[in-house]
């Protein structure tokens, strides 16, 4: 017998425990079955879960069990990044509370020690993501810096330098000073900050008293200034181009060039310009063949490329040293007060700096040219569609990809320097000794590159790498291409596009065929979630209140294409609730006897309600299985929930209960097969978004099965046979009518416990579908007779119209009307009061103007709601008026 109560925490791990025992998550490529992949964004060795990965994981796991269930070989490819900066960081923090530093153990010792991490403490999300229920192949797991992929990166820098597609160059990247690295734009994060606008003039060359107005947010940055831009059109300065104003502090003179970088309408329409410093500013300086001059070193202290009297000075410091000298010589033309986006490093905190400095480099732009191909042409869709928008805006203005990154923790960057700082890149020291040995006549010493490659680059291998490459594997032949990519907006460029222009070039063909970019979870608000706002949703909090099943089926459902998530506990405890409902409809079947029975044949039914149940099965399998197909998870989520509960658990159930408490028989015996079958085609249906209560039930309710349900061939409903349309009309009607009538019951204020008439006339007099189901309208309604209705109602009958039937409730002596009509009028009057409330705020500018954009959504929706509630009542009330 089932338990009374459904407790997720009793069964989950046990279930999983089975399942992954048992090597149900197992692909297998010698199956013959037609092979599905998709491949997990490895999460970060250091991460725990959060809300972004319980909703990619759990997207990525409902298409996984439901292509199994389809019948196809599915491999879901799991792993995590490396990690370079996130998990340097944690090491170093741990040797901090030591009073260590890196540099005092020394490189090997330190990688040796942040391997040791890994393996203690590391990868704590496997655990988490397992708790949620996710199926990938944990027997292929894979990490970035494992030996194939370690292999398979080096064999791709190699293959990429021999190209002239990787190479060493000296431009502009971000540059954190706290952790001494360049770092990519997704680690970039901006905040805001008041600063000031600082407007100077320049000197114009052989002119005195004449001067040219520049304004920065960085003074400090003026010393590095090689140029000053206006626009070609800006007739103001037309006779200045080509000449020189001469850089106050310095000395150094500064060409005047036209570019259309300058805005006529910003300020003077004059723009300084510091080509090591700012990346449109390096920009400025290709296109003009400017210098190039470098201010600040390592810690964005100021170098000797600048006056003595700023040299080794902090950028701030220098900023308001430089600020004074200004001054002082009257070179300050004003200062505005100026709000602006600073960029910070997102681990370290502080302000990046653009920085000039050598770098390894990919030819992103030539690698770019097949990827954007393959979107164009369809080999790759984007789902939403208009997520390729975002794709060609970044491929076509791809600037080179910045590869190298000054830590210790990564994939060492396979390239030597000879004593002439030749380079040789190789695949270990061996090869390129070799190579030396062969250049130069002799043995020399080599030194390796000090830097790590960008972890973008290794994870960007990952739908061929993880597969075996460069060696020519069956998993490789079996499931590249894969199929699907669940992943965020937010690294369409840093990751999707990588993988597809490296899968293009080393594998010849498209990395996936799909990309489903989902929605960003916010609160409940739609509020982004973030720590010092303090609305961070933990959902290892919400599946030990509610279980996993209700955290994954909440974030299904509200998972529609294009529309973002405001997640509320609300939401996940009424899914809880509906897991709930499906284990007290199972507890009724097993009550009433209601087990499988292998003779039973759906499309043999002869009982309208068992033909109707059943031709609603296929219905919501269909809806379901198209949903899925079109990565619609809300829809197809949505679909179950309503025939699971509105119309097995609330109908079906109810509709059964007079045959199942009646006399043995055909009736009683097809009624228990069939709320078996139907209840069985229910678990199958959920499984991909409940995986845990909808095994555990399809296990207790025949205890003599051998196969689980995780491995059960996915319902297969689509049988004419199974469409029964006269059923279905007749049910259909029943449902409308006995909803109607106790919707005018509760607007009516009609006692619960009294029962009523209803008179009902159809096209030709009292409809036979009714004289059919007399006993259910009876019941269910709570009447206490139904006839016909002929001629004009009886007076004091609420009177209605239910798919095209003439229906009237005589409620004479059943209510008071005076005393309803008053009630109906105080809650007019209230409603009406909230409106005017409502409505005074929003036609306030003031409030407008100050409050958050979330609550000026939720007063329209109260309102909104407010306004369906009078009309409502109001029509309650036209009714009352007319007894």
């Amino acid at each position: 017998m089932l338990d009374k109560t459904y407790l997720p925490t009793d069964i989950e791990s046990k279930i999983y425990r089975a399942w992954e025992a048992a090597g149900h998550f197992a692909c297998a490529p010698k199956s013959g079955a037609a092979p599905y992949c998709v491949m997990m964004p490895p999460p970060n060795v250091t991460g725990s879960l959060h809300m972004g990965h319980a909703l990619n994981s759990t997207l990525q796991d409902v298409l996984t069990r439901y292509r199994r269930k389809k019948g196809r070989d599915a491999l879901w490819q799991p792993g995590m990044d490396h990690a370079g900066i996130a998990t340097q960081m944690v090491v170093e923090r741990q040797l901090g509370e030591e009073n260590i530093h890196r540099r005092d153990l020394g490189r090997d010792e330190f990688v040796a020690r942040v391997w040791r991490w890994k393996e203690e403490s590391g990868g704590a999300i496997a655990n988490q993501l397992r708790r949620l229920g996710a199926s990938p192949d944990w027997s292929r797991d894979r990490f970035t810096m494992d030996e194939g992929l370690s292999n398979a990166v080096r064999t791709v820098f190699v293959a990429l330098y021999e190209e002239g597609l990787i190479y060493r160059d000296k431009r502009l990247v971000n540059w954190d000073p706290k952790f001494h690295t360049a770092i990519s734009d997704l680690e970039v994060e901006p905040r805001e900050s008041d600063g000031s606008l600082w407007h100077f003039r320049y000197p114009i060359e052989g002119r005195d008293g004449e001067f040219i107005i520049v304004a920065t947010t960085r003074p400090e940055t003026m010393l590095g200034d090689t140029a000053v831009a206006v626009h070609p059109d800006d007739a103001r300065w037309q006779n200045l181009i080509g000449g020189h104003a001469i850089l106050p502090l310095v000395g150094r003179r500064l060409i005047v060039v036209a570019d259309d970088y300058a805005d006529p309408e910003q300020g003077s329409g004059a723009v300084k310009i510091t080509p090591a410093h700012d990346f449109n500013d390096f920009e400025v300086a290709r296109r003009h063949d400017l210098e190039l001059i470098n201010i600040f070193d390592a810690d964005a202290s100021l170098n000797d490329n600048v006056p003595e009297a700023y040299r080794g000075l902090d950028r701030y410091a220098a900023r308001k040293k430089v600020v004074a000298d200004m001054e002082a010589l009257g070179l300050v033309e004003k200062i505005e007060p100026h709000r602006h986006a600073l960029p910070h490093g997102d681990r370290s905190g502080v302000v990046v700096e653009p920085w000039l400095t050598d770098q390894w480099f990919a030819d992103a732009k030539t690698l770019a040219i097949p990827a954007i191909e393959a979107v164009e042409t369809g080999r790759i869709k984007f789902v939403p569609k208009q997520w390729e928008n975002t794709y060609f805006e970044w491929m076509r203005n791809i600037q080179p990809w910045c590869i190298s990154r000054q830590l210790w923790w990564g994939h060492r960057i396979p390239a030597w320097y000879g004593p002439d700082q030749k380079i040789f890149v190789a695949m270990d020291e061996a090869a390129a000794h070799e190579q030396a040995t062969a250049h130069y006549g002799e043995a020399v010493a080599l030194t390796q590159d000090a830097d790590v490659l960008d972890t973008w680059f290794s994870s960007g291998l990952w739908p061929f790498s993880t597969l075996g490459w460069p060696e020519k594997t069956e998993a490789l032949e079996t499931y590249y291409p894969n199929d699907d990519l669940i992943t965020g907006f937010d690294i369409i460029f840093f990751w999707v596009a990588r993988m597809i222009m490296l899968g293009m070039h080393f594998m010849g063909d498209v990395p996936f065929r799909t990309v489903y970019i989902h929605a960003l979870v916010r609160d409940a608000e739609g509020q982004k979630m973030s720590k010092s706002k303090g609305n961070v949703i933990d959902p290892l909090e919400l599946i030990d209140s509610y279980g996993a099943d209700a955290m994954r089926f909440t974030l299904a459902a509200m998972e529609a294409q294009g529309r973002d998530i405001k997640l509320s506990e609300s939401r996940v405890e009424g899914y809880r609730n509906f897991a709930t409902k499906l284990w007290n409809a199972a507890r009724f079947c097993e009550a009433n006897a209601c087990t499988r029975d292998p003779a039973y044949d759906p499309a043999a039914c002869t009982g309208t309600v068992n033909r109707w149940i059943v031709g609603e099965a296929a219905r919501a399998a269909g809806t379901i299985n198209t949903a899925l197909e079109a990565y619609r998870f809300n829809e197809a989520a949505n679909a179950i929930y309503q025939f699971a509960w509105g119309v097995f658990c609330d109908w079906f159930v109810e509709f059964s209960k007079p045959v199942l408490n009646g006399p043995d028989g055909a009736e009683k015996d097809e009624t228990r097969a069939t709320a078996a079958w139907v209840l069985e085609q229910i678990l199958g249906l959920l499984h991909p978004f409940m995986p845990f209560v909808t095994e555990e039930l399809w296990g207790r309710l025949d205890e003599n099965r051998t196969q689980p349900l995780i491995t059960t061939a996915w319902p297969d409903l689509n049988d004419s046979a199974l469409q029964y349309e006269a059923a279905s009309a007749e049910i259909d009607r029943v449902i409308a009518l006995v909803s109607g009538v106790r919707a005018a019951r509760a607007e009516m204020n009609v006692p619960a416990g009294a029962k009523i008439p209803l008179l009902l006339r159809g096209e030709n007099g009292f409809p036979d579908w009714a004289e059919n189901q007399r006993e259910q309208i009876v019941q269910l309604a709570r009447l206490d007779g139904m006839a016909a209705l002929d001629g004009a109602p009886p007076k004091g009958s609420v009177q209605l119209v239910i798919e095209g039937h003439s229906v009237a409730l005589p409620l004479a002596g059943v209510i008071d009307v005076e005393q309803e009509r008053a009630r109906l009028d105080k809650e007019l009057a209230r409603i009406a009061q909230e409106i005017a409330k409502i409505e005074a705020k929003l036609g306030n500018e003031k409030f407008l103007a100050k409050a958050p954009e979330h609550v000026v959504a939720e007063q329209r929706r109260r309102k909104s709601e407010a306004e369906a509630a009078h009309v409502k009542i109001s029509e309650a009330a036209k009714r009352i008026d007319a007894l």
